[in-house]
Parts: C-alpha cells; sequence; structure tokens
C-alpha cells in the first residue's frame, strides 16, 4: 500500500472571512488539505459540464470583496483542467472578487518553455498570457520546470519549492548517510545542489543524450557513487524512461541503492510498469498532482505539499514575505 507522509490534521480557524479558497476539480484531495491548514472551509462552487463538452461554473457563495484563492493543477487532463481554471477567473472577477489568486501546484505545458526547432510554439507563455489576461491577480506555482517561467507571466509570481519537504522525508527516515543527491541531467543540477545542501551531501549527474521527447539514452555518471546511496532528483516524472534508466546506471557504477524523488508524479503511459520493474527501492513524490488509486505501488510514498502550500497562502494574503518557506528546511508540525 502506498504510504503517505503527512503532518497530523489540524483545524484551527482562520480570523478573516474575507479569505476564501476554491477548489476545481485536478486536486480536490490537495485543496482540502490546504484549507484545513489555512483554517478555512472550502469556497462552495460546482464544476459541471454541458452534453457537448462545455464546461459550466457556478459559485455557490457570496465572494464579493474577497481575496479568492483557487487551487487546481493542470494535469491530465490538462486542457479540460486549463479551462476549468480560465473559467472560474472570468466567474471571479464577474462577481467582483477583490483579487483572484491562482495556486497552481502544478503546471502544465511547462516544458514547452523556448523553441527548441525552428517554428514551435512557446505554449508556457501562451498559457501564462491566458491566465493573465483572464483576470488573475497573482500565481502560486510549485517547482515550476524552467524558474524563468516565473518571467512569462504579467502579474506576481510566488515560486515555491519541494526540495524542502523532500529533504524532510530523507533526514526524517535517516537515509542522509553515506548518500550522494544525483540530478537525471545537467538542467536539474541547481535542485540537486538544494537538496545536497539540506543532506549535507555531495552531488552527482547522469549525463544523457534525447534523441526524442520521452526518449532518454544514459551516456555516463559525472561525479562519484560507489559503494552509496543514490538520491535522484527531478521536478517530474513522466513516462520514467530517464529516472529508470538513470537508476540502472547508478547501480551499474556501484551505488548500493537508489532511491527516486520529484515534486511533479505526472506518471504516463509505462511509467508505473517501468518503476515497478526498475533498479529503484523507493520513489518519493509530493500530491501536486492527484494520483488515480490504480496508479499507486508499493515502492510509491506521497509527501504532502498542504502544509507548505497553506503557509504561503497565509503569508501572502498577511504581506508577509514567503521566502522563508524555502530557504530553510520545512519541517512538519
Amino acid at each position: 500500500m502506498v504510504k503517505v507522509f503527512i503532518a497530523e490534521e489540524k483545524m484551527t480557524q482562520y480570523a478573516d472571512p474575507n479569505l476564501k479558497i476554491f477548489s476545481l476539480n485536478s486536486n480536490e484531495p490537495l485543496a482540502k488539505k490546504i484549507a484545513q491548514e489555512v483554517g478555512v472551509e472550502l469556497g462552495k462552487s460546482s464544476v459541471k459540464k454541458f452534453s457537448d463538452g462545455e464546461i459550466q461554473i457556478n459559485i455557490d457563495e457570496s465572494i464579493r470583496g474577497a481575496d479568492v484563492f483557487i487551487v487546481q493543477s493542470t494535469s491530465a487532463p490538462v486542457n479540460d483542467n486549463l479551462m476549468e481554471m480560465l473559467i472560474m477567473i472570468d466567474a471571479l472577477k464577474r462577481a467582483s472578487a477583490k483579487t483572484i489568486n491562482l495556486v497552481i501546484p502544478y503546471y502544465g505545458y511547462a516544458r514547452q518553455d523556448r523553441k527548441s526547432r525552428a517554428r514551435e510554439p512557446i505554449t508556457a507563455k501562451l498559457v501564462a498570457n491566458m491566465i493573465s489576461r483572464a483576470g488573475a491577480t497573482r500565481v502560486l506555482a510549485l517547482d515550476l520546470h524552467a524558474a524563468q517561467i516565473q518571467g512569462f507571466f504579467d502579474i506576481p509570481v510566488d515560486h515555491l519549492m519541494g526540495a524542502p519537504l523532500l529533504a524532510d522525508y530523507f533526514l526524517s527516515n535517516h537515509l542522509e548517510g553515506d548518500a550522494v543527491v544525483v540530478s537525471p541531467d545537467h538542467g536539474g543540477v541547481t535542485r540537486a545542489r538544494k537538496l545536497a545542501e539540506f543532506l549535507k551531501a555531495p552531488i552527482a549527474i547522469v549525463d544523457k543524450r534525447r534523441p526524442k521527447a520521452n526518449v532518454a539514452e544514459v551516456m555516463n555518471i559525472i561525479g562519484s557513487v560507489k559503494g552509496k546511496r543514490a538520491i535522484l532528483i527531478d521536478d517530474m516524472i513522466d513516462t520514467a524512461g530517464t529516472i529508470t534508466l538513470a537508476a540502472q546506471a547508478l547501480i551499474d557504477e556501484g551505488a548500493t541503492e537508489v532511491y527516486a524523488s520529484c515534486t511533479h508524479p505526472v506518471l504516463s503511459g509505462p511509467a508505473i510498469e517501468r518503476i515497478e520493474n526498475s533498479a529503484i527501492k523507493k520513489l518519493i513524490i509530493t500530491d501536486s498532482i492527484n494520483i488515480p488509486e490504480e496508479k499507486r505501488i508499493d515502492k510509491m510514498t506521497v509527501v504532502s505539499v498542504g502544509q507548505l502550500i497553506g503557509d504561503a497562502i497565509k503569508r501572502i494574503y498577511e504581506n508577509k514575505p514567503v521566502s522563508p518557506l524555502f530557504e530553510t528546511r520545512f519541517k512538519s508540525r
């Protein structure tokens, strides 16, 4: 059975009724954890579809003059969840909400953040434009695929990091001894270094080339992993090709065991089967994306981001800095 690593539930009522949190369809379980951490009930709303697939949203309480936070990951089905978000923004704007703050634990289309070949779109920028033009006031995101996506928005963006939460798991389970933190590619070195700082461990890099999308071929390991516990970290795991190849390469180089971790468990296509049959001993993920029951496996441990995002929402609402939440290890209370 998949394990969920969260703090004990608690509910302290937030004093100001003008702070409201609404959930759409992508990740209601996480939205409930966030609301509980803040100390408010989830706002009353409904999302329905017409027979032709058009989305209809109703807000069933007054939000006039309120500071509203919408929790919605743009995970699969990506386009439905994105449209839900945009329609909700419009509904809130027309209902005279004071501010409309998007909490996007997982930002879809983030991998299309630049032109890597001729005639490609930059869809991450397009989605940011749509959100800004729809009327959102602020975005609260978690581990964007590329940090520069913050600049794609014409509204303020608060960017949280998953590394402190993942570090808390490894430290709480005493897995930092003889560990080496491994980035599965050159682009993830900054993320790996952040986790390594928390664990006081060295880093290594998997040098690979990618012949086409979702296909990776491991070349070699930069750094020493022999006789060490390897901890792979990435922002997302999609088809799990990269992470499972990296895990096998680490074992081949003499690592004693391999743990894999990521913030966003996309886990599409053959991902679950690949992880089950891989050298990965344990996969540590967050609940930024709601994992259906059929994808939950014994190797999987879920660390909740509910407390982290809940604290961020309170800090934003109270005009306090958000940076302390990722400058130090985020300890579960």
